[in-house]
């Protein structure tokens, strides 16, 4: 049978054979979007906010890591003792591939950005590891899955399966946006950001990602586990609206 969408019509990124394949072998993160795109809406879940400012093994949030604690940032950003963020930090979004993801670093961070684009040292506060969910999430909807295990993932065995398992799929990007975020939880140690994100689709959705700090930066948490409660959603009414597009 033809793989080709009929004419006339465009087909989703995310019904494609390899596509499904490749996210079934990596980040919940990916994962997470073709849930938001296939199932239908939840009966009791929770709108979505041009760049610029604006107010198998899979990742576990089931667990609390342990981490460096409280301190300063590998590249020095400064910490903070908060634990929550009730309002949209003010912020400057910059695009990787077609998410626009937050800047700010001399703050939050991210504090460095190589010659490849990868983005790393956060601040370790609320909102450093808000702006880390963001920039980990970006990476991953550009197709670059293999730059976040290896480098913006904490030290797990699960988090070398995955590496294993990334070098026979051929991961896609797609185009997806935040639109808004909830900190589950969050110590010094160990956050879970729960990104709002809205498709091209229309579709929006609950992507929840946990991070853990490690070697002085917020890190992907990649373990043997479930996924993290990732679900299309009615729409973001629950969500602090934070959005760069």
């Amino acid at each position: 049978m033809s793989d080709v969408a009929p004419e006339g019509s465009k087909r989703s990124p995310f019904t494609r054979p390899g596509f499904i394949l490749s996210a079934s072998l990596v980040l919940v993160l990916m994962a997470a979007v073709i849930v938001i795109a296939f199932l239908p809406n939840g009966n009791n879940n929770q709108g979505i906010g041009e760049a610029g400012p604006t107010g198998k093994a899979t990742v576990s949030a089931s667990a609390t890591p342990t981490g460096d604690g409280l301190g300063d940032s590998i590249c020095g950003l400064p910490g903070s003792m908060d634990t929550a963020l009730g309002a949209a930090p003010q912020s400057d979004w910059e695009l990787i591939g077609k998410t626009a993801v937050p800047t700010a670093p001399k703050t939050a961070g991210p504090g460095v950005v190589n010659s490849d684009g990868v983005r790393s040292c956060f601040a370790n506060s609320p909102v450093g590891a808000l702006y880390a969910a963001a920039n980990i999430f970006g990476l991953v909807t550009a197709g670059n899955q293999q730059v976040v295990l290896e480098e913006l993932a904490g030290d797990s065995a699960a988090r070398d399966q995955q590496l294993v398992d990334l070098k026979n799929s051929t991961p896609e990007p797609v185009s997806a946006q935040i639109g808004g975020f909830k900190i589950q939880n969050y110590t010094g140690s160990s956050a879970t950001v729960d990104l709002g994100i809205e498709l091209d689709s229309g579709a929006v959705g609950s992507v929840p990602v946990p991070l853990i700090w490690e070697n002085g930066d917020w890190k992907l948490n990649v373990t043997q586990g479930g996924v993290t409660g990732s679900q299309q959603l009615i729409d973001l009414s629950a969500y602090i609206p934070w959005s760069g597009v």
